[in-house]
């Protein structure tokens, strides 16, 4: 009886063990990618409703503003990337191939937006009578994102993928 529990046991092959193998040691920690899945999926369909509802002509003046060119088309494939992406990405379909632009997106928001206000994305300045007053928010957000679909592609959509099944699907069809 060799475990951490055991008295003459070397606790340090044990907490390596432990450490370095959770996903063997405790199976429940192959489903880490779902919320991941679901909470970057979330926030880039939201974004990309905002700007679909405001009206994508509203963010090609922002764009516009920001010397982007084209910015008809560029709003309308923003819009596009934020919706189409974060439904593949909920639904674990295409992970790796979609991350690509959503990472552009991300990387062009941080370089062209977010960059000039700092790392913070949560900026209180003033408590008033109408509620908290916030500055600008830093890159903070997009890092974060672009660090979940850095692990999404690293690690893989987790189970309940739609890439899951068209491995399978794959795997029996060639077999």
């Amino acid at each position: 009886m060799n475990t951490i529990l055991s008295p003459t046991a070397d606790p340090k092959p044990c907490l390596r063990d432990i450490a370095f193998d959770l996903p063997g040691r405790f199976p429940i920690a192959r489903w880490a990618p779902i919320p991941v899945r679901l909470i970057v999926g979330f926030g880039f369909m939201e974004h990309g409703f905002a700007k679909l509802f405001k009206g994508p002509d509203a963010f090609a003046a922002i764009l516009h503003g920001l010397t982007v060119p084209a910015p008809h088309f560029t709003a309308w494939v923003t819009i596009l990337t934020e919706l189409l992406g974060g439904l593949a990405v909920i639904l674990g379909a295409f992970v790796s191939l979609v991350s690509l632009p959503m990472a552009a997106l991300l990387l062009v928001a941080i370089f062209t937006v977010h960059l000039p206000y700092g790392f913070s994305s949560i900026k209180l300045m003033a408590v008033t009578a109408t509620g908290a007053q916030f500055g600008p928010p830093g890159y903070e957000c997009d890092l974060l994102y672009l660090a979940c679909l850095v692990a999404l592609v690293l690690s893989g959509p987790g189970p309940l993928a739609i890439d899951g099944l068209l491995r399978k699907a794959r795997k029996t069809g060639h077999s």
